[in-house]
């Protein structure tokens, strides 16, 4: 069967571009062949396009990290003809083939069943975003983050993570603070359950390693001197969980806010998360569905258009989701 795929290719330099490809050139060890419905557009499918990160790492490669789609066929008993299944990271996209692609072949350990109540263009409109703000949540709420008069904050908060994580949080009860440089989308954010909003510069400057104590805790998707700065900022027995690097990857600061108030700093990655805790978070995102706010951070857009969608979600001129229907 002949479809449409994204290729990333490096025969002469790196190119990407949509090609035909047939199920015979699809991979030989993925155990499960999947009619795939949509993926999504995250920062890293943005760099894997047009080629300003190393995300890649073999070629040819089929480029997505997200997909969810329908089982054609498998050779294992762990799914069968017929079922919804979705996958994010685990290599898609970068060592395997991702969901850039009407058809694809994917090894069953990258996949799970999509739990009861969630739909396929659900599971997109969250996609690797989401999937990275709940396991952000649910860090929280390990550590003992709980709803209460002090608010918990989120850095980049207009984007796929930090605006799914506002409305996972304001879910539980929490009253929300929404950082965000783009003060013309707080009308969005204060619609997703955001409670305040703080300019991204107020965060940016340069503050002492120890300071007033606001915050209960956080989600964290930029780095650098803004989460130092919650960090020095956060209440005793606070946590901030930390995803992102989009402000830098160093971080300056000191133990103290660790150890004079309790402070714990949690490192959250969707990369190699484990299958049973994949269907855990899944299973928490399909109960946590509002479907009117999920609809309003989202858009669908065609396979057609992601050259010029990986471009806007780098320049920053992206909020919220992009469900990428791959048939169009």
């Amino acid at each position: 069967m002949a479809f449409h795929a994204v290729v990333a290719r490096d025969t002469d330099g790196y190119k990407t571009a949509i090609e035909k490809l047939t199920d015979d050139e699809l991979p030989k060890d993925g155990e499960v062949l999947v009619d795939v419905k949509y993926s999504s557009l995250n920062y890293k499918d943005g760099l894997a396009v047009t080629g300003r990160g190393k995300i890649v790492r073999r070629f040819p490669m089929v480029l997505g990290i997200d997909l969810a789609g329908t089982v054609v066929e498998s050779s294992t008993s762990e799914f069968t003809k017929g079922d919804e299944v979705a996958g994010i990271a685990q290599g898609l996209g970068e060592l395997d083939w991702g969901g850039y692609s009407q058809r694809q072949r994917v090894k069953a350990d990258a996949i799970v069943p999509l739990p009861n109540g969630l739909t396929l263009l659900q599971s997109m409109q969250y996609g690797t975003a989401g999937f990275t703000a709940m396991l952000c949540v649910m860090a929280l709420e390990q550590a003992g983050v709980v709803p209460g008069e002090r608010e918990v904050i989120v850095t980049g908060a207009s984007g796929g993570v930090g605006s799914i994580a506002v409305m996972l949080l304001a879910k539980r009860g929490h009253r929300v603070a929404a950082s965000t440089g783009r003060a013309e989308l707080e009308p969005y954010l204060r619609e997703l359950g955001a409670t305040s909003i703080v300019p991204r510069e107020e965060l940016a400057k340069k503050g002492g390693p120890l300071q007033s104590e606001r915050w209960a805790g956080g989600v964290d998707t930029v780095g650098g001197a803004i989460l130092a700065n919650l960090y020095a900022q956060t209440a005793y027995e606070g946590a901030i969980a930390c995803c992102g690097m989009a402000s830098g990857h160093e971080l300056a600061t000191t133990v103290w806010p660790m150890i004079l108030r309790n402070v714990s700093l949690l490192g959250v990655s969707s990369l190699r998360t484990s299958k049973p805790k994949r269907i855990e978070t899944w299973a928490r995102l399909a109960s946590d569905i509002h479907p009117t706010n999920l609809a309003s951070l989202s858009r669908i857009e065609p396979m057609s258009r992601v050259f010029e969608l990986a471009e806007q979600i780098l320049a920053g001129q992206v909020h919220g989701r992009v469900v990428i229907d791959v048939n169009r």
